[in-house]
Parts: C-alpha cells; structure tokens; sequence
C-alpha cells in the first residue's frame, strides 16, 4: 500500500532585493535582480504548485468595502470541491488531485483537442519540465472542481497556466 505525505508549504519573495520591482522606485540593476533571483533553483521552484505576483494593495482598496467573496463561501466552495474529490478518488486510494500520479492525471486529466493544443504549445514556449506539465494538470484538475466542471476547458487550462507564467517570467 502506498502511502502520501502532503507537506502544504507557502513560499513568500520579493522579485528584487530592494522589493520594489517592477517598478520606478526599483533601485536594483538587471544584475543584482539576476543574482537575488537565481538564489532558487528550477527543481525548487517546479515543487510549488501555484506561483503568482501579490500586486501592491492601493489606500483605496485598503480602506474600502469588502468586495468578492466572502470566507465562508470560499470555504464551501473548498469544501465541495474536496468531497468531488474524494468521491472520484475512492477506488483509488487517493483524496486529493495533488496526489495524483501519472496514471490517474491521464484518467482524471482528460483534454480536449484544443486543450491538448494548448497544452503543447504551452509546454514548447514556457519550456515546462514533466513537473511542472503535470502539476498545471492536478491545478487545472482543482479549478475545475472548484467550478463544478467535469472536464477541463480552455478557461480552466488557460487560469492554471497563468499560475506558471511568473515563475518562467523571472527565472525563465
């Protein structure tokens, strides 16, 4: 019997030493910025799952109204996307799309021809590794739960490869 072991792990960085890259206040030359970056290496960043830039929150947004939804409807929305999991998992013995092995992101990561071509072409220009191919599939495979989909679509695939673009855009 196989066994899994899940670490969660959220990994926080400044894109450049002083912090304020992209930017004007930047202060950092190409170089330094090339230097701080390449402190993580492409095996380390090919563990993380979802890479994504937090933009610099306004005043505005600071002190304004809530806006979006709200953490409860988040968490049921969580909460109904792992129990599909868990359902499509049981003959398994998985529980979550993160555990996935090749063999069931083949059953369960099924594309579409267009989505198949996506997929190509995202993996020859972003120059993806097997990795991170696979870990844009378990995503792709989580959004659409979390959207109630049975299938993944050209939106879902193209939301799952946005969670990749930044950490090809900064360490290529």
């Amino acid at each position: 019997m196989q066994s899994f072991h899940c670490i969660k792990m959220v990994v926080a960085m400044n894109p450049c030493p002083c912090g304020m890259a992209p930017g004007p206040q930047c202060t950092c030359t190409p170089g330094q910025i090339r230097n701080y970056q390449g402190k993580l290496s492409q095996p380390f960043l090919d563990r993380i799952d979802i890479c994504m830039e937090a933009p610099k929150v306004e005043y505005e947004e600071l002190t304004g109204k809530e806006t979006g939804m709200d953490s409860r409807a988040m968490r049921e929305k969580v909460m109904l996307a792992r129990m599909r999991q868990m359902e499509r998992f049981r003959e398994e013995k998985l529980t979550k799309n993160v555990q996935m092995g090749q063999n069931e992101i083949e059953k369960y990561c099924h594309l579409g021809k267009e989505e198949e071509r996506m997929m190509r072409q995202a993996y020859e220009v972003m120059n993806l590794t097997v990795r991170s191919y696979h870990k844009v599939l378990k995503v792709a495979r989580t959004i659409a739960d979390l959207e109630e989909k049975e299938e993944i679509d050209l939106a879902t695939l193209r939301e799952a490869l946005g969670y990749r673009v930044m950490d090809k855009e900064y360490w290529g």
